[in-house]
């Protein structure tokens, strides 16, 4: 079972890197609550909509080559 690619470290805003974070980065709910099948999925091809660490709402801007998701508390992650 896998699970949804969350948002990257403080401070490494770059890199995209997976790390143990407790909410969905695409739903907002608690990564706990359930396998998130639906969320890995729509993952493979959308930005991340809530910050996995602290559960707000991101600023996302998606371009041609990639898109950005800016939290107010973690940072930047890029994908």
């Amino acid at each position: 079972m896998s699970s949804p690619r969350t948002g990257a470290t403080p401070g490494d805003a770059t890199s995209g890197a997976a790390v143990d974070a407790p909410w969905c980065d695409r739903c907002g709910e608690a990564a706990a609550s359930g396998p998130h099948e639906g969320c890995a999925a729509a993952r493979t091809l959308e930005p991340p909509r809530y910050c996995a660490r602290c559960r707000r709402r991101m600023k996302v801007q998606v371009l041609p080559v990639g898109w950005s998701a800016v939290c107010v508390e973690h940072g930047e992650s890029q994908g």
